[in-house]
């Protein structure tokens, strides 16, 4: 007999282990606050209340690549290459998947699909996703209005992505 392996966990699964890295960077707040309270909106909490149009990412990542029409390019050259650096990949044990990152991003990768390999954002719960795609020149961003345990590669944004590549490559 062959080693025994254990089967790949979900996000869901890990979220309700209270000893896991997942429930403990997800769930640190409790009681759970109701995440579409207007007093939990106007929080600033690090890395977890941005509140965001889709249009107001889309314009915020194409900011970081280009000029735009409404002000200037906000990443220097050698900015823009340092978030787009990879600088960990692997397991992530608190997304339960395999991520890659820059510095301040996440890089276009399975777990994390956006346009193509110099693509740079983030995915959010609910099922957002927002990045820049240098070499195309855009800007991405979609949000919606539900919250999910997952995010990453949520089917909806991945659609969009695809007919984006399409009417990108066409």
């Amino acid at each position: 007999a062959g080693p025994r392996v254990r089967p790949k966990r979900s996000v869901a699964e890990a979220y309700q282990d209270p000893e896991s890295l997942t429930r403990r960077a997800f769930g640190a707040i409790a009681p759970t606050p109701d995440e579409n309270d207007p007093d939990y909106l106007r929080t600033e909490l690090a890395a977890s209340s941005g509140v965001a149009t889709a249009d107001g990412l889309a314009r915020f990542y194409a900011a970081l690549i280009d000029q735009v029409p409404f002000g200037r390019r906000l990443f220097a050259p050698a900015t823009l290459t340092l978030a787009r650096t990879e600088e960990s990949t692997g397991p992530d044990r608190v997304l339960v998947v395999n991520t890659r990152f820059g510095l301040g991003y996440m890089l276009h990768s399975p777990s994390s699909p956006m346009l193509g390999p110099g693509s740079f954002g983030h995915p959010g719960r609910g099922g957002s996703l927002a990045f820049a795609d240098p070499e195309s020149g855009l800007g991405f961003g979609y949000v919606t209005n539900g919250m999910q345990r997952g995010v990453t590669a949520d089917p909806r944004a991945q659609a969009l992505v695809r007919a984006v590549r399409t009417v990108l490559t066409a």
